[in-house]
């Protein structure tokens, strides 16, 4: 009886079936133009995102320009072993992590707070300004930056001048050729370029908090600096969730224009990351294989830094990318 049953449940269902594909069908033409678009950037996506993928096995297998990927010998995880006691890895790994958490750290926190108060500003003209001037350096590219930065920090340089006409030095100081200034200058010039573009996303999280919630703030008493802190930013914590678990998943990665433009041979000690690591290996070395072991070991921790805060995130208030 049941097998009996069963049969008429599946016949009924194929109608349902039929009827949603055709809504499918006709929903899809009447949005043809609007699929169109959609569909280039999938295969923009497919071409360029995931079919390189396959070029990832050239990490398990001795691979050089000589012969194709398919030719090349396998040799399981040695490349990984290697990168694991190579002398190197203890002063790239502190110069990379060392740098990544100090701009989560300070560079973090510091948009939200710029958009915080940025969005108390009742002079609209004003507020305009002061947001087009802080995000404009985000649309300069490093080359551009790290020359002007380059200059700036110069033996004859506007901030040695400044310096020595202030009497806080006596002489110019070479700041691009101490390692011990590196990390500062890094962490600063990443903050002085991105701020303003990353409090766009929390000015436009601000915007949909409800003004009723404000007027109720208002009439019990609570000042703006309260309500900045009591009604505003409990509102977009979601937002500031979801981009911290981000910054947490790439905390490997130390922006490599930034620091390619910035370093040296006088101060490589501090500005050997990762990143330029496999840029030495892989590119000006010759060793493909082993630099892309370097790049996948990289993607895989960074996917379980991923995991580990969306999981915290979720526990503590209920906010997770998935």
């Amino acid at each position: 009886m049941d097998g009996e049953s069963a049969v008429p449940g599946v016949q009924a269902n194929r109608p349902d079936l039929k009827a949603r594909a055709k809504k499918f069908g006709r929903k899809f033409v009447s949005q043809r133009y609007l699929q169109m678009m959609v569909l280039l950037g999938v295969a923009w996506m497919i071409i360029f995102n995931y079919i390189p993928l396959y070029g990832i096995i050239i990490a398990f297998k001795e691979f050089n320009i000589i012969h194709s990927i398919a030719e090349a010998p396998w040799v399981g995880l040695k490349h990984f072993k290697e990168f694991l006691t190579d002398e190197n890895l203890l002063y790239v790994l502190k110069n990379t992590l060392g740098m990544s958490f100090f701009k989560l750290l300070i560079g973090f926190p510091l948009p939200i707070l710029f958009a915080l108060f940025l969005n108390e500003l009742r002079n609209v003209r004003f507020k305009r300004f002061v947001q087009t001037i802080s995000y404009l350096p985000h649309f300069l590219s490093w080359v551009i930056l790290g020359g002007i930065l380059t200059t700036w920090l110069a033996d004859v340089g506007i901030i040695n001048n400044m310096l020595m006409a202030l009497n806080w030095i006596d002489e110019p100081i070479s700041f691009l050729a101490e390692p011990s200034y590196f990390w500062t200058i890094v962490i600063t010039s990443d903050i002085w370029k991105e701020l303003g573009w990353s409090a766009i996303i929390y000015l436009a999280a601000i915007s949909s908090v409800s003004p009723e919630l404000y007027e109720a703030a208002t009439i019990d008493g609570a000042s703006r600096f309260q309500q900045m802190f009591r009604v505003t930013l409990p509102m977009i914590k979601g937002t500031v969730s979801i981009l911290f678990i981000l910054a947490i998943s790439g905390i490997l990665n130390s922006n490599f224009d930034q620091v390619f433009i910035l370093r040296n041979q006088l101060n490589e000690t501090a500005s050997n990351v990762i990143d330029t690591y496999v840029y030495q290996t892989g590119i000006t070395q010759g060793r493909f294989s082993y630099s892309t072991a370097v790049g996948l070991f990289k993607s895989i921790i960074a996917f379980i830094l991923l995991l580990c805060a969306n999981f915290v995130t979720k526990k503590l208030n209920d906010t997770s990318l998935f």
